[in-house]
């Protein structure tokens, strides 16, 4: 059945791509510790994904998902972060099972491949790099590339141009509700991974075109 039929298609980094939770959750606790507060632990850092690095630092501070901590210690604890986490980009995150074999499907269709993510790019481009993705992609948009990040339309609308695709024919692959507005405020379709980061919410709520439980579903819906 094919349910869409895209020219160009948008992938999502982390929880879509990757598992970049073991990384970032070492770097959190470690930075929990430098600051002499306790550690978070895997699970939590895991439901704290999604928006970027600093709102995750202001979370693991915060232990609250849209918690701001005294200016004096989130100063103190940002780059102590962000060094850690220069040093711990890929060394524990995973690509997903059936991602590769998905990306590899994909570029044998002839579509326009991008990846648009939250992530800053100096973090982006090393794990895409490391992980043996980052040649699959035409385009990458972090989330320091624009003035704005998703769920704000315009990464994808940036992208759509880019490759000189209209929204109506492009596909945001992703796995939070971020994605999902981002793609209905961009005129996208959008399919999201089951197995990701949505705030330990299940991703069906927030009614994405499909929900998938692997990238090898892919022949089968485009």
């Amino acid at each position: 059945m094919n349910i869409i039929n895209p020219k160009l298609v948008l992938i999502d980094l982390d929880g879509t791509l990757v598992d970049s939770v073991p990384d970032l959750a070492y770097c959190v606790d470690e930075m929990m510790q430098q600051v002499d507060m306790p550690v978070q632990g895997i699970d939590k850092v895991r439901t704290w994904v999604g928006n970027g690095v600093e709102r995750l630092v202001k979370r693991a501070l915060t232990g609250t998902l849209d918690g701001e901590p005294d200016d004096a210690l989130f100063e103190k604890a940002y780059p102590v972060f962000l060094e850690l986490y220069k040093e711990n980009t890929s060394k524990r995150s995973q690509v997903y099972p059936g991602v590769t074999a998905g990306l590899e499907w994909l570029k044998q269709q002839d579509l326009a491949l991008g990846c648009v993510t939250n992530k800053a790019e100096q973090f982006t481009l090393p794990l895409l790099e490391n992980l043996g993705l980052l040649s699959y992609f035409g385009l990458v948009v972090s989330g320091d590339t624009l003035a704005k990040k998703k769920p704000d339309p315009m990464p994808l609308l940036h992208a759509a141009e880019h490759f000189g695709v209209l929204p109506e024919k492009s596909l945001l692959l992703g796995d939070s509700i971020s994605d999902v507005k981002a793609a209905r405020a961009a005129g996208f379709s959008v399919i999201c991974v089951s197995y990701g980061y949505n705030h330990g919410k299940d991703i069906r709520e927030a009614n994405p075109d499909v929900v998938i439980d692997s990238f090898e579903a892919l022949p089968d819906l485009l």
